[in-house]
């Protein structure tokens, strides 16, 4: 092994990477879609979201997981913000890429994903009256962002399959 090999070797197994997760901020008259899911034993609120596959497009990622954590099919409509948290619990470090998205159909006898106990619709002023039982600081920054009006083009999205 030559010694450009062995750094690059070593580079690898030092290399540090945040969880890359997407998070799809639904709206329908006005309130939003999202799931109550039981974390360590707490109820806690959070967006449809969740963890990018390989070779899963982020857009690809948003549709599936909200599909699985909410039973809605959904069409994104625009990126709303790029989010980094460390966890104050594990120190896990995120990214969270947070897509707007229009609902377009809902599988209401659909089995969700393990831990999410259901998908329900709430207002803004809900949603914060709530902030207690949001799952990061992130679920409620970017509904803020939504409402806002952050929307960037998908296009500043590419993936390169």
């Amino acid at each position: 092994m030559s010694s450009e090999s062995a750094v690059a070797t070593a580079e690898t197994r030092n290399f540090w990477q945040p969880d890359v997760t997407v998070a799809t901020i639904v709206v329908r008259d006005g309130v939003l879609l999202m799931v109550e899911e039981d974390v360590a034993g707490r109820r806690v609120l959070n967006q449809p979201a969740g963890h990018l596959e390989p070779d899963e497009s982020l857009l690809a990622a948003a549709v599936r997981e909200t599909l699985e954590e909410s039973g809605w099919d959904v069409e994104p409509t625009a990126l709303v913000g790029l989010y980094q948290w460390k966890s104050p619990v594990d120190g896990r470090h995120f990214l969270r890429v947070a897509l707007a998205a229009d609902p377009i159909r809902h599988h209401p006898d659909r089995p969700l994903d393990s831990g999410i106990l259901r998908a329900l619709w709430l207002t803004p002023s809900e949603l914060q009256d709530a902030a207690e039982r949001h799952r990061s600081p992130l679920v409620w920054r970017a509904v803020t962002d939504y409402l806002g009006g952050c929307r960037h083009p998908l296009s500043a999205l590419t993936h390169f399959a």
